[in-house]
């Protein structure tokens, strides 16, 4: 089965309409083709936020994700000097 990928825009969207409508999730979900866990996650992750906030929300995800991968290369190579140096000493 192949995995649909939403933009930010498209969830919010999503999530805009099934609050504004006199619709049920369970009809948006259906109209969308999307599973209600799906659309409580995205509820849960984005909630009342606006479009440029959840935007610079998933960038500041993305750069923690990236420092954090940083500091783990940093101190990966920190403890490969360490047990060279044991090594020759």
């Amino acid at each position: 089965m192949k995995v649909k990928r939403y933009t930010i825009e498209t969830k919010i969207r999503i999530l805009r309409e099934a609050q504004s409508r006199d619709k049920t999730i369970q009809d948006v979900c259906r109209e969308r083709q999307i599973s209600e866990q799906s659309f409580h996650r995205w509820k849960r992750e984005l909630g009342m936020l606006e479009l440029n906030q959840a935007k610079q929300l998933k960038e500041l995800q993305r750069e923690n994700a990236r420092l954090k991968r940083m500091l783990a290369d940093e101190m990966l190579g920190k403890e490969l000097l360490k047990e060279v140096l044991e090594k020759k000493l």
